[in-house]
Formats: C-alpha cells, structure tokens, sequence
C-alpha cells in the first residue's frame, strides 16, 4: 500500500497525525474464503491488501486468519487474537453466526468488533461491537417501498436457517404493514444445501405476488433458479448480501431481472454529482478493480474499506490516552469510536453515538438489478 493512499485515507477521517508513540496497533480478522460463505469471504479478505499500513503515524499489522465459513474454527481464530495476540481491534466475519460468535469474545476480552455483518448483537455485547454493514431494516425498507409501488400485497419468503435468515424475515416482517403486504411462506435452507425443490413447492402453492430470498452470496441463487425452472414468474428480490459477481455466475441468465438493495459503492458512475458517497465509492471501486480485474466490484470489499476507515478515524485520538497492545487503549478506541462523526465511507456516511453503532442513513443503499449480467442502478 502506498504512502500516498495512507495519507489520503487519513484525510478522509479528518485527522492529522500525531506523535509517534513507537508502538504497532495490530487488528485481527477472521473471514471465510473458502466454503460456503467463500464468495463473500474472499472479498472481505482481498480488500485488506489495499488498506494503508500506517495509521496515526504508527504501524499497523493485520492479521487475516481462515476459517472455512466454519463456526468452530472461526472460534479458535477468534481466541486466538484475542488471547494470544491480543489485538487492538477484531473485525469479521462472511456471516451473522460467526458475527454473533466474535461479539460474544469482543465483549468478553473487551476488545472493539467492527463487525463486516449486520449483526444485532444483545445489550451486553453492544458496547463493543460496531456494524459497518446497513441494517436488514433499512436495505428490506428500500424492497418493501418498491413492492408498494408496484402493488405487491402477498410475499413468499425463504431464507437461510440461521441468524441472516431471521434477520432477514424480521425485516421483511416489520415493513409488512405500512407497505401493505402479508407474508404467506417463511420456508428456510441451509447454506450448503443443494436443493430446495420442497420449500419452493410450498411457495408455488402459496402463489405470491413476489418472494424475497434472504441468502448471501451464491447460496442466495439457489431458490431463485428453483423457482423460475418451476415457472414463477413474480418478481424474485435479493437482499445486500447477494450483490456480488459470483452470484450472477452461478444463476446466469436466471437471474436476470433479480432486485436487491446495496451500498452506493456498487454503481458510482451512475450515482447523482452530488451523492455524499460518489468520490469515495468510485475511487474505492476504481482501485479494487484495478487490483483484482474488472467487474470484480462486490459490496463485502466495501465493508472491509469502510470498517479500516472507522478504526483510522478514532486511533488518532485512542493513541493520545493510551499505548496500543494495551487495555487502556483497547478501551480509549472503543470510546473514540463512538465518537466518529460524519465519516464519508464508500457504503455510506457514518455517524456514531453511544446509542447507534452503526450510524447510516438512507443515503447508504440503493436498489440495483441484474441486466445483462451485471447489478445496474435503478432509477
């Protein structure tokens, strides 16, 4: 990474460097590149290669660990950093569970979790953990407003039977109501099923007039060719979590026509002049495609730029109250970070308060649509 990229991104946070405390801040990672969750995970982990490798004018050492999007071994990674190398900061992961598992260790070694999932963690655990990603609530808000316009009043839902799932259904569920649908299936899949012929059934029986998928990556395309080879013809929507290349590979021209709601970051080019995320978006976008090939673009990567972004903007201050390795300065970033005020990242413009960990507005989606085998901008 250059210096040059180093400087810029500090000046995007707004601070200047400080005096050298002659020490390393080391952030610990664990992600998915292979498994089920790899279509998301080796984003999560690429991006780190374009993240600067000083902050506050100190050093800063990544550790990027594998787990195979598997939950046990996600957990010795995570004990790992936080016992045995002690990290500054722990960031992760390619889903809700293992999210939800990292939460629990941040809260208990009290180290800062920028989480790359759109967890909702339990009060205890919410004082050390931030969420980069946009809440189901927010991304399901900008389905929900597109299925009124649009006169869809009965929705089948099937989704991963774990934690992305539920959180995904709740959405669903809250914006029923006001946006005048009623939810008829809530069939589930586990993510390395290879079949979903019998949830799919019920959905047909049911007949709605759309059904969102809530998956990820390319586990999120397996209802979706279930349903068109079976003749649905309703609207299919995604959520955020299935906005990557990797998905329209796997679902090909069956896909075409799938609606999700993502990150700005996603289609820059075609973003107003005046979108608070354009610059930022279109020069993360640019960069990582330069690195990794073009329409390698993926709203995952974005996460990882976002959540260095967040760490890089409270350090400045972390390092003036404590030394890094320490308790003191785990506990000063963690302060910090609540602090972080209208931080332009390339998903959206962040906020914090003690209250909101997450600190998006609307601002921070958009709804996109598979055309000729890639996500274009709805207008």
């Amino acid at each position: 990474m250059s210096r040059k990229w180093a400087a810029s991104l500090l000046a995007a946070t707004g601070f200047a460097a400080v005096p050298v405390a002659h020490a390393e801040i080391t952030i610990g990672a664990t992600f998915g590149a292979t498994g089920p969750a790899a279509s998301l995970g080796i984003h999560y982990k690429q991006a780190f290669q374009l993240m600067p490798k000083s902050i506050g004018g100190e050093p800063v050492r990544y550790i990027i660990l594998e787990d195979g999007s598997d939950a046990t071994a996600a957990g010795k990674n995570v004990r790992k950093l936080l016992t045995e190398d002690k990290v500054d900061a722990i960031m992760g992961s390619t889903g809700v569970p293992i999210s939800m598992l990292i939460a629990q260790g941040a809260a208990e070694s009290k180290t800062p979790f920028v989480s790359l999932s759109p967890v909702a963690v339990p009060p205890e655990r919410y004082h050390w953990t931030f969420i980069i990603p946009q809440t189901t609530e927010l991304m399901i808000g900008a389905v929900a407003a597109h299925m009124k316009a649009n006169g869809v009043k009965t929705v089948g839902f099937i989704g991963f039977s774990d934690g992305w799932g539920d959180l995904v259904y709740k959405a669903t569920e809250f914006h029923a109501a006001s946006h005048g649908y009623k939810i008829v299936t809530n069939e589930r899949y586990a993510r390395a099923d290879t079949s979903v012929t019998g949830q799919v059934l019920k959905i047909l029986v049911a007949k709605p007039d759309a059904v969102i998928v809530g998956g990820s990556g390319t586990g999120g395309a397996l209802p979706h060719l279930a349903l068109v080879e079976r003749g649905y013809k309703g609207q299919i929507y995604h959520t955020h979590g299935t906005v990557n290349s990797e998905f329209i590979k796997v679902g090909g021209k069956s896909v075409e026509g799938a609606i999700a709601p993502t990150g700005p970051l996603i289609v820059p080019e075609d973003l107003p002049a005046n979108h608070p995320t354009r610059k930022v978006s279109l020069d993360f976008t640019t960069r990582y495609e330069a690195t990794f090939g073009a329409g390698t673009r993926n709203a995952f990567a974005g996460y990882t730029h976002d959540g260095v972004m967040l760490l890089a903007a409270a350090i400045p201050a972390a390092l003036k109250k404590a030394k890094p390795g320490t308790p003191e300065f785990r506990a000063a970033l963690r302060d910090e970070l609540e602090n972080v005020r209208s931080l332009v990242g390339a998903h959206g413009v962040y906020n914090l308060t003690t209250t909101n960990h997450n600190g998006l507005d609307e601002n921070a989606r958009v709804l996109v649509r598979v055309e000729n085998a890639a996500w274009r901008l709805m207008k």
